[in-house]
């Protein structure tokens, strides 16, 4: 599904887990990030390829600009890996410019941010705002933190090539996902344990289990870059959530397959309560749909969408069959209030 987006330039930002809140429920799904053309939702994506970028000549403490740009190369690597996904990249050369300059270029590299003092990282790009082509995407990483390059990680540091994989899946145009879970301790909040890169809220220092992409990530990176191929082989569900028959606007709809432990899923997007699950392995699913309760809603939604929820988490009568090359007949997720 997309996110309706309202600015031609969006920041989007990793936050680290030191700070925060109550437990976040294990809820998820991919954005696709889109801009609406002729009442119709585009979702935005690199129409020319490969994709061009620069790295800034700026080294840290523990990190170079050359084992930034190698660490970039492992994280575009990464989200081009899953089978049937056709996105390239190559690096340009090394720049002194900035990122978050307009300058034309995508520029990736890091920036001294102290004041966003639990930001690792963050994205931004221009687009066409009439095809949804995207132009230039820059990425900084916060030097106000401590960061490694080493293989298995480094105690008090965070990972680079982690925390790159996130950044360069907003570069590709994905969104949030909400699949993960945190827990409250004296300092803030940490992560639990999540089944997408693509969740706003980093592992903790010393961790590398962001450098591999999960099914919920590939399920939005094949949505985006599928193949021809690909999509003849994947499926979909489709379907609505409801409550006392009237749609229900930003539920989380997730899909489990029992078989292969996937879990991917997707948010209704309309006030019809509509949703659409793409590029999903053929199997059998246990649906279930579930409200945003406990979780940031402003990292998967503009400020003034109106988001439902006041219900409570329900499932599907049945499983869900998901044939190959499309889906099957629409479902629908009767939900009850609280």
């Amino acid at each position: 599904m997309l996110m309706l987006m309202s600015m031609r330039m969006r920041v989007l930002a990793l936050t680290v887990l030191i700070v925060a809140g109550g437990a976040v429920s294990g809820v998820g799904a991919y954005l696709k990030l889109g801009v609406v053309v002729g009442g119709r939702l585009i979702g935005i994506e690199w129409t020319n390829q490969p994709i061009q970028y620069r790295v800034t000549t700026r080294d840290v403490p523990g990190v170079t600009a050359g084992q930034l740009q190698t660490a970039l190369d492992g994280a575009f690597a990464e989200w081009a890996r899953p089978a049937g996904v056709a996105v390239s990249s190559q690096f340009a050369g090394f720049t002194s410019a900035d990122p978050f300059v307009d300058d034309g270029w995508s520029v990736i590299g890091f920036d001294a941010r102290p004041e966003l003092d639990r930001t690792l990282g963050a994205a931004t790009f221009v687009f066409d705002d009439v095809t949804g082509e995207i132009l230039e995407s820059d990425i900084f990483l916060n030097s106000a933190f401590e960061w490694s390059v080493a293989s298995n990680g480094e105690p008090g540091r965070f990972d680079v090539e982690s925390i790159l994989v996130h950044e360069v899946g907003h570069l590709l145009g994905l969104g949030h996902s909400a699949l993960g879970e945190t827990e409250l301790i004296a300092s803030g909040r940490r992560v639990t344990g999540k089944r997408a890169v693509m969740f706003p809220i980093a592992y903790g220092r010393g961790s590398i289990e962001d450098r591999t992409i999960e099914a919920d990530d590939i399920a939005g990176i094949t949505d985006i870059y599928g193949t021809a191929a690909a999509r003849r082989a994947l499926g979909a569900i489709v379907g609505r959530v409801t409550l006392n028959g009237a749609g229900v606007f930003g539920a989380h709809v997730t899909a489990f397959n029992p078989a292969t432990g996937d879990l991917v899923a997707g948010f209704t997007l309309n006030s019809q309560g509509d949703f659409v699950i793409a590029a999903m392995k053929p199997g059998i699913y246990i649906v279930r749909a579930e409200p945003l309760d406990d979780a940031d809603l402003e990292s998967f939604f503009e400020d003034d969408t109106p988001i439902n929820i006041n219900f409570q988490v329900g499932y599907h009568a049945t499983h869900v069959a998901v044939p190959p090359g499309g889906a099957g007949q629409a479902i629908e997720i009767k939900v009850r209030a609280k």
